[in-house]
C-alpha cells in the first residue's frame, strides 16, 4: 500500500453539477504509436501512460485547459516504448515534483535517458492506493510486459477503468472492470485484416497471442456476456492502424451491445487523434 499523495487545490476549477463531483477524462492519444490517458477531479489530476513526446502531452492537455506542472501523478501501465516514450523528458521538465508510480518491476525496466530518476513509487500489481481523491485499483493483465497492469479509478462513486493492450479478458480484469460507468476497453485489430496484413508472421502470431492484442471479436464478446449495465460511457482504444477500422470495430460492439439491450455512449477512438472531453 501506498502513501497517501499530496492534494493541490486548484481554485476555479470547476468540476461539480450540483453538489455530485463528476470525472474529466481526455484520451491523449490510444494506439501503437502512443498512450496516454488525462482524468481529472476537482483535487486530482492524474495521467495514466506517457507514450508521447513532452511536448505533445503538453500541448494536447493545453487543449483542455490542464497543465503538467498541476499533474499529481504519472501511472504507468507497463514498459511499452507507446506508453512511456515521453517520460524522461516530461519527468525531467517537472524537476520532480510529480511522481510516477508504477510496478516494481515495471520501474527496473525503465530507461531514464542518463539522468537521475524522478521520484518514483512503487506498487505490487493488484494494490489499491489513493492518489488525492482518486481510488486507485491496479490488476494485472496478460500482456508480453515484464508486469503489466490495467486501472480502475473511483471517485464520487463514480468508476473509471482502462484496459488496454491485453491479449484476452481473463477472469480478474472481468471481476475488477464490474460495475464501470466509464470504460476504455481496447479493440486493436480485426482478424482476417491481421492475417493478411503487412506484418511479419513472428508479429502476428504475437499480437494473436494471449499476451498480445485483444481483437475486435473478443472485445464484442466480452461486451454481450460481461460488459458492465451500469456503463455510461464505453471508449474503444488502441485501435491498429494496419489491421482494423473504425467502422469495424464500432460494428462489432454495436452488434455486442444490442444483444445485452445496453445503451451507453460508444466512441471508437481513433490512432493518433486526441479525443472529446468526457464528463461523468
Amino acid at each position: 500500500m501506498m502513501n497517501h499523495l499530496p492534494v493541490r487545490w486548484q481554485p476555479g476549477y470547476d468540476m461539480f453539477i450540483g453538489d455530485r463531483q463528476i470525472i474529466k477524462i481526455c484520451l491523449l492519444a490510444s494506439s501503437s504509436s502512443g498512450n496516454s490517458t488525462f482524468i481529472g477531479t476537482e483535487r486530482t489530476r492524474i495521467l495514466i501512460d506517457a507514450g508521447l513526446s513532452a511536448r505533445q502531452i503538453g500541448a494536447r492537455l493545453a487543449q483542455i485547459g490542464e497543465d503538467p506542472s498541476r499533474l499529481d501523478a504519472i501511472l504507468i501501465t507497463h514498459e511499452h516504448s507507446d506508453h512511456v516514450a515521453g517520460l524522461p523528458v516530461l519527468t525531467r521538465q517537472l524537476k520532480g515534483r510529480v511522481p510516477v508510480l508504477l510496478t516494481h518491476h515495471t520501474a527496473e525496466e525503465l530507461d531514464w535517458d542518463g539522468a537521475a530518476p524522478p521520484p518514483v513509487q512503487c506498487f505490487q500489481a493488484g494494490a489499491r492506493f489513493e492518489v488525492g481523491d482518486l481510488s486507485v485499483q491496479s490488476f494485472t493483465i496478460p500482456h508480453d510486459s515484464v508486469d503489466p497492469v490495467g486501472f480502475t479509478l473511483t471517485s464520487g462513486g463514480v468508476k473509471v477503468s482502462v484496459a488496454t493492450d491485453l491479449g484476452y479478458m481473463p477472469d480478474n480484469v472481468k471481476y475488477h472492470l464490474r460495475d464501470s460507468h466509464f470504460l476504455l476497453l481496447e479493440s486493436n485489430h480485426h482478424p482476417e485484416l491481421l492475417k493478411v496484413g503487412p506484418y511479419p508472421w513472428h508479429v502476428k502470431q504475437r499480437i494473436l497471442s494471449r499476451k498480445g492484442h485483444l481483437s475486435n471479436d473478443a472485445a464484442s464478446e466480452y461486451i454481450a456476456a460481461e460488459l458492465s449495465g451500469d456503463i455510461q460511457t464505453l471508449v474503444l482504444g488502441h485501435l491498429s492502424e494496419q489491421n482494423n477500422t473504425k467502422w469495424d470495430a464500432e460494428l462489432a460492439a454495436k452488434q455486442a451491445l444490442d444483444r445485452r439491450r445496453l445503451t451507453p455512449r460508444l466512441v471508437v477512438q481513433e490512432p493518433r487523434i486526441q479525443s472529446e472531453v468526457f464528463f461523468l
